[in-house]
């Protein structure tokens, strides 16, 4: 049975026995890490053999403590991170099974998969960097999904209170909507936050992907980076988003596949 989750310096020692790792980002993201581990777990705690696809798994920050848990993960990225050596020897000493992949366009190496392989897909701060059409991850996501499968999504809330109020700042400043310009610019990215879902939307989507679909969790959930609390104002801001959930920051969602019967229904229009 897993137990807590290891403390931040005994994880960042973990990879630096490997070779290191990206410790600021996992410093800002861990509380995301732990947070959304404990949601699954509370489904999925005690279930043997349970096999994990971890989307966007950067520099297995995340699929590395459900592989210590005893899960079999399986970690899908770009090859400039599942190709680093310190990545690869960190998969190799947990049993992580390694698909590097050019983008999630074309999601190839899923090709590698046997149908009917996955309970779970973790699709954690990905979906709202989707700059493309999405289906045909979608097919082959839904392919190696087993019927029963999960699908954990946790994404910003478009309409979290400070989101919010930074967007209206911007507009008093006819500084215009989205990614601002500097980021475009300046940003090394995969991908910006191209796309961010409100509590509704995101529900509308995997109906819409698929009948076959049914969410069965959706939560409102507290800023996860730690670096926010320090900023001027976070106590209000944190105390209003604590007494009225729609405001806060980020969302989790759980989609069950409950059969597999209609597939992937949307047909993209070019």
């Amino acid at each position: 049975m897993p137990g807590p989750a290891p403390e931040l310096s005994a994880f960042i020692e973990l990879f630096a026995a490997h070779g290191g790792t990206e410790e600021a980002y996992l410093r800002d993201h861990y509380p995301r890490f732990v947070a959304t581990r404990e949601l699954v777990l509370a489904n999925w705690n005690g279930v043997r053999g349970l096999r994990i696809l971890d989307v966007g798994a950067h520099w297995l920050h995340q699929a590395l403590l459900y592989a210590m848990d005893g899960f079999a993960v399986t970690a899908l990225d770009v090859p400039a991170t599942m190709d680093a050596p310190e990545v690869r020897a960190v998969a190799a000493a947990h049993a992580i099974e390694l698909l590097p992949n050019p983008d999630l366009e074309h999601p190839h190496a899923l090709a590698a998969i046997a149908e009917d392989t996955f309970d779970l897909v973790l699709l954690t701060e990905v979906i709202e960097h989707l700059a493309f059409n999405p289906v045909a991850m979608w097919r082959e996501i839904y392919r190696v999904m087993k019927p029963g499968a999960h699908i954990v999504v946790t994404t910003p809330n478009f309409y979290a209170l400070r989101t919010t109020l930074r967007r209206w700042l911007r507009a008093l400043q006819r500084r215009g909507g989205g990614v601002p310009a500097d980021q475009v610019l300046t940003l090394n990215t995969f991908g910006h936050h191209w796309k961010e879902y409100s509590r509704r939307e995101l529900t509308d989507y995997f109906a819409l992907l698929s009948p076959d679909f049914r969410c069965t969790n959706v939560a409102y959930t507290q800023e996860y980076l730690s670096a926010v609390h320090k900023r001027p104002g976070a106590g209000v801001l944190l105390a209003i988003e604590a007494a009225i959930p729609p405001l806060r920051p980020d969302l989790y969602l759980e989609v069950e596949l409950v059969r597999k019967d209609k597939g992937i229904a949307v047909e993209p229009q070019w």
